[in-house]
């Protein structure tokens, strides 16, 4: 049991959620009424009630506690699918217990930096560099030393445009990872990321480029085979690396989101590609998919969705014979990923809900066409779409174009209001704002803003 000095109650309250996540399950339907029992009391875990001394001096301890329990749910997930206890809903309780278990660690290094936050000219941290707070090792692998990047490991990211927040919540199931890439080690010891990028599509790149570019969080996943992993990894690599060489070969990124074929590639499909390549078409990852069974698929159609369910990035957090190596995280920003994550979850939930649309005004139409006609976007494109998409793919639709831009102007000036409340409300009380709060201020926007929120509308 987790013992903090002097705050009793906080820790009655985690060694309450450490005893539901231990608590042993006889029947599928008993597995997923614990791990949702287990995702409400984390949920409820409200740091108004603990006094703030308490808190910043249990930070780190609590934080390492919580991921020694993620570790501890996910290595039952071999055990729980061979027995069939991973239905559906006990597949969405696991999700969502990982994925609020996750956010509270992020709180506490919030705490434990006095939140500080990125500033004008400053980047993330390097990925995964020396051995601090922003590090989870899993003592499988632990060797004091960084981390030891093997050939075949995956690394499962998030960066910080809206587009990202978007992609990690259309599916049915939210998460909060983006981008899924392989590692590859040539000859020389040197590490390379092959992955499928929107903007380029299948490329490489250096490990050290990827870890430095503007990562939020990331995982290191490794295959328990790892013959299997390296087969993989060297296969993908020369079938990219191939695919530069050739005239007219390049693999663009597929916005389809469709398991078949391969002329084209999603990230967390070329990941599939590579195991399918490496285990001569035994493996098919994923064990467990996402859907769009969405009833209001506006945003998914605009941007080329035509899938009905796919490999999402964060569906390898539920693979079976993958381990969880190590994660990281930079704390300066984690507090805008989460109020990303959940300033999505309820757009989402308003166009499921409410039947809100996109609605296009001329200076959307003038960025659509002068995005796919010239393939760099105009300067008053980029002022919308920012960062996410800087180079717009040859395979872009105009459609998509004009979505990712919609999305980018609705999202950011909520996520301003959402930073400046969460300020105030750490200036006042020291902690963060509860996920309820969000939710709650952004229903108050909704319900006073006449049927029409950025370019999301109702019908009229």
């Amino acid at each position: 049991m987790l013992q903090t000095t002097p705050g009793g109650r906080l820790a009655e309250d985690l060694a309450r959620i450490e005893e539901i996540a231990a608590r042993p399950a006889a029947t599928a339907r008993e597995l997923a009424a614990n791990l949702n029992e287990l995702y409400a009391a984390t949920y409820e875990l409200c740091l108004d009630r603990y006094e703030l001394d308490t808190l910043l001096h249990s930070a780190p301890e609590i934080a390492q506690a919580i991921f020694a329990m993620r570790l501890r749910l996910r290595s039952q997930i071999a055990d729980w699918h061979a027995r069939g206890f991973l239905t559906r809903p006990g597949e969405r309780a696991l999700r969502n217990a990982l994925r609020i278990a996750r956010y509270v660690t992020d709180m506490m290094g919030e705490i434990n930096i006095r939140y500080a936050q990125l500033g004008p000219n400053e980047k993330t941290l390097r990925g995964f560099s020396g051995r601090s707070f922003n590090t989870f090792v899993n003592p499988k692998f632990e060797t004091g030393e960084d981390i030891d990047f093997r050939t075949g490991d995956l690394l499962l990211m998030r960066g910080m445009a809206h587009n990202s927040a978007a992609i990690a919540r259309i599916g049915d199931v939210d998460s909060q990872f983006s981008h899924l890439a392989m590692i590859y080690t040539d000859a020389n010891g040197k590490h390379w990321v092959v992955e499928a990028l929107i903007e380029t599509g299948s490329v490489i790149n250096p490990l050290s480029e990827t870890l430095h570019h503007g990562l939020g969080r990331c995982i290191v996943f490794r295959h328990r085979d790892p013959e299997l992993a390296a087969r993989a990894a060297a296969m993908i690599y020369q079938t990219i690396a191939k695919s530069h060489q050739k005239r007219n070969g390049h693999i663009w990124y597929d916005f389809s989101m469709e398991l078949e074929g391969n002329k084209e590639l999603f990230c967390s499909k070329l990941v599939r590609e590579a195991f399918r390549l490496g285990s001569e078409n035994k493996v098919a990852l994923p064990t467990f998919m996402t859907r769009f069974d969405m009833r209001n698929r506006d945003f998914v159609d605009r941007i080329g969705v035509t899938a009905r369910e796919t490999f999402a990035p964060a569906d390898i957090e539920m693979e079976p014979d993958f381990d969880v190596v190590a994660e990281w995280q930079d704390y300066r920003v984690t507090s805008r990923l989460r109020l990303q994550d959940l300033l999505m979850d309820q757009l989402f939930h308003w166009m499921e809900t409410h039947d809100y649309r996109f609605e296009e005004d001329f200076p959307i139409r003038l960025i659509g066409w002068m995005g796919q006609m010239s393939g760099q976007l105009s300067t008053r494109a980029k002022q919308l779409i920012a960062d996410v998409v800087p180079t717009v793919p040859p395979n872009m639709t105009r459609s998509a174009i004009k979505a990712v831009a919609m999305l980018h102007r609705t999202a950011e000036p909520l996520l301003d209001e959402l930073q400046a409340l969460e300020r105030r409300r750490i200036d006042r009380t020291g902690r963060p704002l509860h996920p309820r709060e969000v939710y709650d201020f952004l229903e108050t926007k909704r319900e006073s803003s006449n049927g029409a929120i950025g370019y999301l509308a109702t019908a009229r």
